[in-house]
């Protein structure tokens, strides 16, 4: 067994023993029962909607791949979400390219740039959304998000000079690779405005369901919940990750809830309820590609 996968899975256990012998599982759950169910339905529509905004921003960045079988898309990507989750130490993330081989063909390299390139928009949106929230004055807020705004679109550009320049002047083994991978990243403003546009969207939907669901737990401000959801998300890219991120998800919430006075336990409980949606919608979204028709082979 690989070292990654033996410390994700002692991390799991530990965490689930944790919540045990501390505080009950029994008593940990109790608050769904007091849920309606509707309103717990309609969480999990909104967040399929987020899932179904993501899947829109991969088909259409590989549209000349994808074109006509959008079910198909949308089956690897909620496959591709799945795996990312669940897995320890970001070895979900291999699950992309690998897929996109198996269902549209597309080389490994170029999947691999793109995924990058879709995680450096993610994380520059989840900073502009915490930025927006919490600074103050407005005016300030509004300074540094336009600032911070111009960060992808000053690589695409640096991106398209260097393509130009490769393009008038080529080179050995070298430069032809450079261009290779600068080639699998946004080709024009178009591309790179519609990846950042639905980059947007997903986040403020997603977050948005989870603030919603986080407060349905503790009674916090929904600036604290903002900044607790975006915590939890953060903590995603950390290299130690237990399966389904236990214990490392509910750190990160927590760890932005208590600057806000929130209390320590509250924090964990309502943490760990949220975590669950999250792996809730996850399991639901891996059941549900199993329902969903892949490409069909003849037009690969």
């Amino acid at each position: 067994m690989k070292l990654s996968y033996l410390i994700g899975i002692t991390l799991l256990i530990a965490f689930v023993a944790l919540i045990e012998f501390y505080l009950g599982w029994r008593n940990l759950l109790a608050p769904w029962r007091a849920l309606p169910y509707s309103l717990v339905f309609l969480a999990i529509i909104l967040t399929f909607i987020s899932y179904w905004v993501r899947a829109v921003r991969l088909y259409d960045y590989f549209r000349d791949d994808m074109r006509g079988v959008f079910t198909a898309c949308f089956k690897l990507m909620l496959l591709h979400n799945f795996f990312n989750n669940m897995l320890p130490m970001r070895t979900g993330e291999v699950s992309f390219p690998l897929l996109m081989k198996r269902y549209f063909d597309v080389p490994l390299m170029r999947s691999t740039l793109a995924l990058l390139w879709f995680r450096v928009l993610d994380m520059h949106t989840l900073v502009l959304l915490a930025l927006g929230i919490t600074l103050r004055p407005w005016a300030y807020a509004g300074a540094a998000c336009l600032l911070w705004l111009s960060v992808p679109y000053l690589l695409f550009l640096g991106n398209a000079k260097l393509l130009n320049y490769l393009d008038a002047n080529p080179g050995g083994r070298p430069r032809r690779v450079l261009h290779k991978v600068l080639s699998s990243l946004p080709y024009s403003h178009s591309a790179f405005w519609r990846a950042w546009f639905w980059t947007v969207i997903n986040w403020i939907v997603k977050l948005g369901v989870f603030v919603w669901v986080l407060r349905l737990f503790i009674e916090i401000p929904f600036t604290a919940a903002w900044l607790g959801v975006i915590g939890g998300d953060v903590t995603s890219v950390l290299p130690i990750h237990s399966f389904a991120g236990a214990g490392t998800y509910e750190a990160g919430v927590v760890a932005a809830l208590l600057p806000f006075g929130a209390p320590a336990a509250a924090a964990f409980k309502a943490a760990v309820n949220l975590h669950l949606f999250l792996l809730a919608t996850t399991l639901l979204g891996g059941g549900l590609s199993l329902l969903l028709a892949r490409p069909p082979q003849g037009r690969l």
